[in-house]
Formats: structure tokens, C-alpha cells, sequence
């Protein structure tokens, strides 16, 4: 069984993904620097730290993480930003339903061995990040969260959408009693161990009513990485805005953002690749926020807030009162995360890696340090006896991507003795030979028995065939174990035919193997955006 896997095997990987790490030269105009190449971490790391974030930003950090409880080692972390030198691998993700899917976690694990190595190896301060994307309001996105219950079933629990929900930033919507009942389905459709009533009971006491959307996620994923290291920022702080005016005032005056990743786009199209994202030519990147999100466009000298017509003199007035009011677009919020934190390196996902790919010349605009960037690890988690299954019967990971079964009647086929199959065959040919010789003599005697020897073939024939299946029949039902191994370990692999870590969130993980996952992938995952990892807690 393999357990580094080539993504280039995996059909759902793009081909800007699969570039970026086997041939970066084809991409090297749309990033910083190759991430593989060591002197592309020393030149980052020079230019970051030409460019400090602002001090007092880190009262905001702590503060934060006080309202929360933080553990100490998290603490710790964000102290240590106060150093002149010290330097972040950022992550980031949007605030889902008790975490997310498995992919939140692994982008966190990510950034925060990523950070370990190259503290050790640059002899640099160098913390880890996780940027709780809680500005956006697409509710969908965030509101529900997959497990495999004790039947191996997907199991989807969501949460009913809050009063503002799809309309109101993710961040600023407070839980109502209802979150009871979802930790509550959570609780049910959770195989039940010995892990299983601490994790309830720390989702009774992260998820509850009054409490916001983003500091609920904040609080549970601090929970699992916390005493890890990890920096957990929730972006839709007010308190942070007025550290990042300055680049809202620039996006304001000199609207140039959407051009320029409309550009970038077509240039990665003429390559070739994808364009992540198409901007309208007139939109600016930054939303007005009054409780409600809105589009902001430039048309000439005048903006348009929604469906307001408004001056630029009256957005800087606003932007200098109420910096509050206002946050990034997809396009902007990288450049206001690598403002407000020493980024040295961001960990992003596929679709991420795309559209940053559309961003450097923005960040050359903006002069802010545009960092290295390091996709994520990806990996596949499987119990002992899905791994076994893998192992014993020589099936590589992706041919259970098909939802069907036809690996499983390759491998029912297999387990049926040889001897009977070549038993029942000879049978068929012998029936077949003997048949045709008493065709071939009963004219002699009455030439009107042919016919009734050739449907007497027909019957023996249906009947040996009938017997075939009943043989297969029985084979399967000798080998039920394997068809319901053989389910387990597709559906743990690909539920719903679509990659485990995109589909399941990570709470079913920790309760299937303890805190000792965190540790495992701590330890296991490689660090390689070639390969795909299985892992086996």
C-alpha cells in the first residue's frame, strides 16, 4: 500500500496545482518565489522584514485570545510578535460548523510544522497563524458540517440560519438555542467511544447561544491546535480595521486592483491555466458594511454603495470615522492579512492558489511583501482495517473514487474458486458437444426431433447458467465481509465520490481516533505538496 501518493494521479487536481510544485518555472511571473528553492526563503524573509506590522496590533491579537481563554502556548506565540524579528506562516479559513471539513485542519498542521521548520532551519522567530475568515456572507458555506455515522452513512448536521444569515457577514451573527439541538445531532450521529463525551462536551461549551459564528469556530479549533502554538485571528474585529485604513484609503483613491488581477487572469489563460477570479472592471475591493454587505463600484469620478450614489470624499470621511464599515474583497484580503502579520509564507488550498496567483502585482502596487506561498498537505485518513483492506486485496486509493462497484465484482470475481469456474465452463462446452452430436444423428431416425434437441440444449444451457449464477450468488453471499469492508473503505475514502478531506469535517476524525490524531498528523504529514498522504492514526 502507498502512502505518499502522486497527485498528479488524482483527476480533481488542476493543472495550475499540479504545475506550481512539479514545474514552477511555468508560474514563476505570478508568485514570489519558488517555495523549494532555500535562497527563495532568505530573499523572503529579507523583505518581510523590511516592513514591520503595527506593534499596537498586537494588544488586538492578545485581547482576543483573553476574551477566549487561549491556552498559554498560544499566548506565548502572540507575544513573541512583538519582537522586531519575528516572522508568521499564515493560514486561513472560513468559520465553519465545528470546524470545518477535514481540510481546516490540515491547512492549520500544516502552517504550524511548516513554522517549526523553518524556525529551526532560518534561525528565525516564526509563529503560525490561522486567519478565521469570518467577513464573508455566504451562510451556506460555513452552515453545516459531515460525519460517517456508526452505519458508515454520511451524515450532514447544520444549523438553522440565524436572523441576517447570507446577508450579514459570517462573523457578526450570534447563535441562537438552536445550536443545542445541533450539537445535540452531532452527539447522535457520532459513533459513540470512549473520545466521544469530551468532544460533546467541549462542543456544548465552544458552540453556544449568544455566542458569534467566528469566535465559536475560534474557540473549538483552539481547542484541538491551541496548545500547539497556534494563532487563531478572527478578522471580523472592529478593533483591527483601523491598522489597515491606510490600505482601504489607497483601494479608494487609486482603484487599480480589479484591473490588475483581470490582466493577471488572462495572461495565466493564455498560459494555458484558469482564471480564478473575473472581477467587474469597476468594482472596487473593499465592501461598505452597515449590518448588511456592500459592493462598492467606481463609475468615473462617483461610487456606487449598493444602489446609493455616493462621492469618494464621502466614503474617506466614512473610511476615517468608521474603518469599521469597511472590509476586503477576496482580492484585498490577502494584502490586509500580510499588513496587520509578519507574513514570511501563506499555506492555501487549491482554488486559494489560484487566485493568488492573479494577486502580485496588486501587492507590488500596495508595496506590501507578497509571501512565499506553500500549498497545504493533503491526505487521506483510514482506520486500521480500511488500510489492511487497501494492502491485502493491492488497490491503490483513487480506483475507489467511482461510486460503483465495479472494483468490488473484480475482486468477488476473484475470490471464487478457479476450479469452479473452469468446472462449470467445461460442463458448458461438453453440454455443447454432446447436444450437437445428437442433432446431427437423429435425422436418421425422425428429422422432426432436431428441433426438440435443440431446445432440449436451450433448457440445459438456461439451467447451467442459472446454476452459474446461483454459484456467484452464493460466493457473494461467503463473501459478505468483503463487499461491507469493501464499502467502509470507499466511503471513508470518498464519500460521495468526492475526496475525504473536502466532504468530512474533522470532528468525526477526532472521535474516531483521539487526541492522538493531532499528534499523528503533527508527525506524519510530509510537508510534500507533491504527494498525497494516507494516514492511518
Amino acid at each position: 500500500m502507498q502512502h505518499s501518493i502522486d497527485i498528479c494521479r488524482f483527476s480533481w487536481i488542476r493543472r495550475l496545482a499540479v504545475d506550481y510544485v512539479f514545474n514552477y518555472n511555468s508560474l514563476a511571473p505570478f508568485f514570489a518565489g519558488d517555495p523549494s528553492a532555500p535562497e527563495a526563503w532568505q530573499k523572503a524573509i529579507t523583505r518581510r522584514l523590511t516592513l514591520r506590522p503595527p506593534s499596537a496590533f498586537v494588544d488586538v491579537l492578545a485581547t482576543q485570545q483573553q476574551s477566549r481563554g487561549a491556552p498559554s502556548e498560544a499566548l506565548a506565540a502572540t507575544e513573541s510578535l512583538r519582537r522586531p524579528d519575528t516572522l508568521a506562516v499564515v493560514t486561513g479559513q472560513q468559520a465553519g460548523l465545528f470546524g470545518g471539513p477535514l481540510f481546516t485542519l490540515l491547512k492549520a498542521v500544516t502552517a504550524i510544522k511548516l513554522a517549526r521548520r523553518l524556525s529551526q532551519e532560518q534561525s528565525v522567530p516564526v509563529v503560525a497563524v490561522f486567519w478565521v475568515d469570518a467577513e464573508d456572507h455566504d451562510w451556506n458555506e460555513v452552515a453545516s458540517c459531515a460525519v460517517l455515522d456508526t452505519g458508515w452513512q454520511v451524515k450532514r448536521v447544520a444549523l438553522e440560519p440565524p436572523l441576517g444569515a447570507g446577508e450579514m457577514p459570517v462573523g457578526s451573527l450570534k447563535l441562537g438555542d438552536n445550536i443545542r439541538a445541533s450539537v445535540e445531532a452531532m452527539a447522535s450521529a457520532l459513533p459513540p467511544n470512549e473520545f466521544t463525551a469530551t468532544i460533546i462536551n467541549d462542543l456544548r461549551r465552544t458552540y453556544q447561544s449568544g455566542t458569534s459564528m467566528s469566535k465559536a469556530f475560534s474557540l473549538w479549533l483552539e481547542t484541538v491546535l491551541g496548545a500547539e502554538g497556534l494563532i487563531l485571528f478572527d478578522s471580523s474585529d472592529p478593533a483591527a480595521k483601523p491598522f489597515v485604513k491606510n490600505l482601504f484609503e489607497q483601494e479608494l483613491r487609486h482603484t487599480q486592483t480589479a484591473a490588475l488581477a483581470a490582466e493577471a487572469g488572462t495572461q495565466l489563460v493564455a498560459r494555458g491555466y484558469h482564471a480564478q477570479v473575473t472581477p467587474h472592471p469597476e468594482s472596487v475591493a473593499l465592501f461598505r458594511v452597515d449590518g448588511v454587505r456592500h459592493s462598492i463600484r467606481r463609475n468615473n469620478n462617483s461610487f456606487t454603495v449598493g444602489n446609493a450614489q455616493v462621492t469618494l470624499d464621502d466614503l474617506l470621511k466614512a473610511l476615517d470615522r468608521h474603518p469599521e464599515q469597511f472590509s476586503p474583497n477576496v482580492l484585498l484580503r490577502p494584502l490586509v492579512q500580510d499588513t496587520l502579520f509578519p507574513t514570511v509564507c501563506y499555506v492555501p488550498g487549491p482554488n486559494e492558489l489560484a487566485y493568488l496567483a492573479q494577486l502580485r502585482n496588486i501587492y507590488e502596487r500596495f508595496e506590501v511583501p507578497m509571501p512565499l506561498i506553500y500549498p497545504r498537505d493533503s491526505a487521506t485518513l483510514l482506520d486500521s482495517a480500511a488500510a489492511r483492506f487497501l494492502k491485502r486485496n493491492k488497490l491503490s486509493l483513487e480506483v475507489l473514487q467511482p461510486q460503483d462497484e465495479a472494483i468490488l465484482n473484480q475482486l468477488l470475481k476473484a475470490q471464487l474458486p478457479e476450479a469452479v469456474k473452469q468446472s462449470v465452463d467445461e460442463a458448458q462446452r461438453a453440454l455443447q458437444a454432446r447436444i450437437e452430436t445428437i442433432i446431427r444423428a437423429v435425422p436418421t431416425v425422425d428429422p422432426t426431433l432436431a428441433g426438440a434437441a435443440r431446445s432440449t440444449l436451450g433448457r440445459m444451457e438456461h439451467d447451467l447458467t442459472a446454476l452459474h449464477k446461483k454459484i456467484l450468488k452464493a460466493a457473494k453471499r461467503n463473501d459478505s465481509t468483503l463487499r461491507r469492508q469493501f464499502m467502509c473503505t470507499q466511503t471513508q475514502a470518498f464519500p460521495e465520490g468526492r475526496p475525504q478531506e473536502r466532504v468530512l469535517g474533522f470532528v468525526g476524525f477526532l472521535n474516531r481516533f483521539g487526541p492522538k490524531l493531532v499528534d499523528r498528523l503533527l508527525t506524519e504529514l510530509p510537508l510534500d505538496p507533491k504527494h498525497h498522504a494516507l494516514i492511518t492514526p
